[in-house]
């Protein structure tokens, strides 16, 4: 009999400020609003067997899962207006303002979308800022306290 592999994973929550709208929806989502998401952050990987540096007995430092997740997705998206790229109108009247920060987005925001272009954004990032050592496996993204969805590594 072989024992099994250990899988030691990590999370770290970051939240921010975003509107959107949904322009198809049928209910109040296709008028303009905003959210207070938040976005939880999963790796997997080997806990560090480094004896007397900083990172002995960690799979990643929690900062390094802060530093770049704010980099990539919680900076750009942080009171931003995100709107999907065939929202013809609103992307027009948007960048009629000046100094807006509009995102235009391949699909239409909602969290599923959110969630799956978070994933698409951070995988490459972690993957290759740790040499490949670390697997992002997860991201949860929270429109509210309680709606959220998940994307995982297949």
């Amino acid at each position: 009999m072989t024992a099994k592999q250990e899988v030691i994973s990590i999370t770290r929550r970051l939240e921010f400020d975003s509107g959107h709208r949904i322009p198809n929806h049928d209910g109040q989502c296709r008028h303009l609003h905003g959210h207070r998401y938040a976005i939880e952050v999963t790796l997997t990987g080997d806990v560090s067997n480094h004896r007397g540096k900083a990172d002995d007995g960690m799979v990643l430092d929690f900062g390094d899962i802060k530093r770049l997740t704010n980099q990539y997705v919680v900076e750009p998206w942080d009171h931003a207006f995100l709107v999907a790229q065939e929202d013809a109108g609103l992307v027009a009247y948007l960048n009629s303002i000046p100094n807006h920060k509009t995102v235009v987005m391949e699909q239409v925001p909602t969290v599923e979308n959110l969630a799956s272009a978070a994933f698409k954004l951070l995988q490459p990032v972690f993957e290759k800022a740790f040499d490949g050592r670390l697997k992002l496996a997860s991201i949860r993204l929270y429109e509210t306290p309680n709606c959220w969805a998940d994307v995982s590594h297949s």
